[in-house]
């Protein structure tokens, strides 16, 4: 494990502004734009050369110029951090010096006011320039731009189609699971996934079920179709646990449009039931989840907004112990960075996918954001060899653990809970690692309830493959669900 350092959008500004050079205000200079914008591949090639050199991209390696041209290239939102109580009146009289008359929109929620940001939309090259060096702007973002990376063309349309629909659409039913290979059937009629031996989840069952520990999944929600993360989460092995539905999304719904966050409660807190559906590994735990993005990568505006007023809402629950997030981007955004530090503030475990490639991730194999980050502990994947790792996980120095999730022989993935009905679907990649390692923490303090945070790590650490000499690439390793539990 890393050492520790220890709704939504906030102020939305609408310019009534031209981005015309000729557009000033009484009394003041004219506007001095840059006469070209970056274009998107020299833009896209610097955050490439970053994520090479440095393992990570931050707009504060980009110059004032690039981050205009990322604005005017995506939908010109900025996310602006400011330092004092006050600093919202004050950015805004600055922008409306550079920009023209401001028209505002009521939407100020309490996540913007506790984490000391707001959102505007900005059209010229002065205000970006003013807000970067302000001694009262910690920091100045155009969150949007990954939206808008590529442009969709006939040529590039399946890349964009990929990017905007990434981990979307796979979660159906597998009809093709071989029983004694790809699964086991337990009491009282459930099936347990062929990973689970190797993390000895069934012995470790003998001592926790996750009872009453509450986990929040962020993702992009549940769907209502699904019963057994429905009306019939009660049933079997599992009882007297509940499960709680949000939207953090723009639009404010709790079902999953896309099936990624339904495969993750499946995963952690499927119940142990009659149905011959597949067991959950925290199946006694309570749960709730959050909508807070459209798919897997954080690209678009609302997602990073609903991720941050997800982890505020997380945070400000007192029974909330835990957070898992199997999604992420190679953009670092400090909105996030605030929620994160926020919920750690309030003794939340927060678990992270380390990324799972995509084509928008090229050849990017690094520790993505948020996981990088050292609130959070950071989860990847595996091959049954012991090994490898998946074929498309991330690994790195900031990877903390690792969970066995891919046949080396048939590729094939854990088992999960598909839309609907009761034959499983499967899931892979660093997502379904992070929603397994999160259960197993959910294991351990459901046994050990009176332990801090950092304790529960612990445990996790020293019952794991590499607990003697910390891999760099999978951190430590393997964890043994049932030591961790009887240590």
């Amino acid at each position: 494990m890393r050492t520790p350092y220890f709704l939504m959008v906030g102020v939305v500004v609408i310019l009534s502004t031209s981005c015309r050079k000729t557009d000033t205000l009484p009394f003041t200079p004219p506007r001095q734009d840059p006469q070209e914008i970056i274009p998107k591949s020299a833009i896209n090639a610097f955050v490439n050369q970053q994520l090479e050199t440095h393992g990570y991209f931050d707009w504060k390696m980009a110059s004032d110029t690039m981050v205009w041209s990322a604005l005017l290239h995506g939908d010109s939102i900025l996310s602006v951090g400011y330092s004092t109580a006050s600093g919202a009146a004050e950015i805004l009289q600055m922008i409306g010096e550079k920009e023209g008359s401001i028209q505002r929109t009521d939407l100020r929620t309490s996540t913007a006011d506790k984490l000391r940001f707001l959102n505007v939309r900005i059209s010229h090259f002065e205000t970006v320039r003013a807000l970067r060096t302000s001694s009262k702007v910690r920091y100045a973002e155009p969150i949007g731009y990954g939206a808008f990376m590529r442009d969709i063309s006939p040529r590039d349309a399946a890349a964009a189609s990929d990017i905007l629909a990434s981990g979307c659409g796979y979660n159906s039913a597998k009809t093709d699971l071989v029983a004694g290979a790809d699964y086991t059937v337990t009491s009282p009629a459930a099936k347990l996934s062929w990973n689970y031996p190797y993390h000895r989840i069934e012995q470790a069952w003998q001592r926790s079920t996750g009872q009453h520990i509450k986990v929040m999944i962020i993702d992009t929600g549940v769907s209502p179709q699904q019963e057994n993360l429905g009306s019939m989460f009660n049933q079997g092995w599992s009882a007297g646990r509940t499960i709680q539905k949000i939207g953090t999304y723009y639009n404010g719904s709790p079902d999953d449009p896309c099936g990624h966050g339904t495969s993750m409660a499946g995963v952690l807190a499927g119940p142990r039931g009659t149905d011959g559906n597949t067991a959950g590994i925290a199946y006694n735990c309570d749960l709730i989840t959050v909508h807070a993005a459209e798919n897997v990568v954080l690209l678009s505006t609302d997602a990073i907004n609903g991720v941050t007023n997800a982890y505020v809402v997380g945070a400000d629950d007192p029974a909330i112990r835990i957070i898992s997030m199997s999604m992420g981007t190679v953009f670092s955004s400090g909105q996030i960075k605030d929620a994160l530090v926020y919920a750690y503030g309030k003794q939340k475990l927060m678990f992270c996918a380390a990324g799972t490639s995509t084509s928008f991730f090229a050849s990017f194999v690094g520790v993505i954001f948020p996981a990088n980050q050292p609130q959070v502990v950071a989860v990847t994947g595996m091959k049954d060899n012991l090994r490898d790792r998946c074929d498309n996980c991330h690994t790195g120095s900031k990877v903390d653990f690792a969970i066995v999730m891919q046949k080396s022989s048939t590729g094939r993935n854990p088992l999960s809970i598909a839309m609907s009905g009761d034959i499983p679907s499967t899931v892979g990649g660093s997502s379904v690692a992070t929603a397994s390692c999160s259960a197993i923490a959910a294991l351990v303090w459901s046994k050990y309830p009176g332990y801090p945070r950092d304790s529960i790590i612990a445990r996790m650490a020293r019952a794991s493959s590499f607990a003697n000499s910390r891999s760099s690439k999978f951190g430590w390793g393997i964890i043994n669900a049932d030591a961790a539990v009887g240590l």
